[in-house]
């Protein structure tokens, strides 16, 4: 007897841009068609996966990346796609160790400019320290593929004494985030030219796996959880979080480092700072006992520097993230809502 197919829960008629930006779409997407179908329990979707073979332990990610400008203040597509493996293992809690890489390109493109992009990919590789160790080349038609895209899957070894689910995480842990939020979103919008809005800002694309490696030197087996909050920004990461651990995120607004060209530039478009993505940065949840100590391991390393404790886990409200005021105000922050900054990572 054939078994039963399974029943999907996503029922938009359509694929919008909103259902790749990182936020309630895209959670509704993965949740609602891929895992069914694909077989894949919810609690395995994080940014990578952890498999055991022939008895030794790996991390397995992959990731796309479609950004639009190709290069931009601080990076570029090239040097974007090693980070953003390498960061989705380091906070699974794994070392990259190789990846293998797809390139996407338009016909008509010049050489010139691919040649740059694997340039920056060798030279952001070897700063990683992950070899390249293949990949696969396809042509499109003009047109087809704003130039170029690239794909990669990555594999790494487990870093000794974390162990990271959210179900680990309990009332009175602390929030640690390694760095300002929004700075990479806001680049690539500017970097488009289609704001008269000037600021000094670049991304923050980079590998955060010498700061997570800090951490867990400090505070394993104390880490309970970790997220680098790229589409869908810091706001999106801890709601999964939340809802993951059925426990309230209760964050202090004014302890979230934001520089003031991000601030400024998402009070002029009606943005929250907080939706805004970023590639180097991370998020971590830690015992109390252990917070103070992994904050200043983390400022005391470079590009830490700005790293703070932003918030803590309740028991109320149950499944929420909070915003609170040195004045006493609150607000509940949800996850992004809609595609505000399009092909951003």
């Amino acid at each position: 007897m054939a078994s039963a197919l399974p029943k999907i829960k996503f029922f938009d008629p359509q694929i919008e841009m909103a259902h790749g930006a990182g936020g309630k779409a895209s959670r509704r997407l993965v949740e609602g068609l891929f895992a069914p179908l694909l077989g894949i329990a919810n609690e395995a979707l994080t940014d990578a996966a952890s498999l055991e073979v022939n008895g030794t332990r790996v991390a397995i990610t992959t990731d796309s990346f479609v950004v639009k400008p190709l290069r931009f203040p601080g990076g570029s597509i090239g040097e974007l796609a090693v980070n953003g493996t390498v960061n989705d293992l380091a906070v699974a809690g794994a070392r990259a160790q190789a990846m293998v890489v797809t390139y996407v390109l338009e016909s008509g493109l010049p050489t010139e400019i691919l040649e740059a992009e694997v340039r920056a990919m060798a030279r952001a590789a070897e700063r990683a320290g992950v070899a390249i160790a293949g990949g696969d080349t396809k042509v499109v038609e003009n047109g087809k593929a704003d130039r170029m895209y690239i794909t990669t899957a990555g594999v790494g070894a487990p870093i000794p004494g974390i162990a990271l689910t959210p179900k680990s995480v309990r009332p009175g842990d602390k929030v640690l985030l390694s760095g300002p939020v929004g700075d990479h979103g806001i680049t690539i919008l500017l970097a488009r030219g289609e704001l008269e809005f000037e600021a000094d800002l670049c991304s923050d694309t980079r590998s955060v796996l010498p700061l997570v490696e800090v951490v867990a030197r400090v505070a394993a087996p104390s880490i309970r959880w970790m997220r680098d909050p790229t589409r869908g920004g810091v706001a999106t990461s801890l709601n999964e979080l939340a809802r993951d651990c059925g426990l309230g995120v209760v964050l202090e607004e004014e302890a979230i480092p934001v520089n003031d060209a991000v601030r400024g530039a998402c009070e002029l478009l009606g943005l929250d700072p907080l939706h805004i993505a970023n590639e180097g940065q991370f998020l971590a949840v830690v015992a109390a006992e252990v917070a103070d100590a992994a904050l200043a391991a983390l400022r005391e390393t470079p590009g830490g520097h700005e790293a703070a404790i932003i918030g803590r886990i309740e028991e109320q409200p149950a499944a929420t993230v909070l915003g609170t005021t040195r004045y006493g105000g609150t607000r509940v922050i949800d996850m992004l809502v809609g595609d505000p900054l399009p092909r951003i990572c």
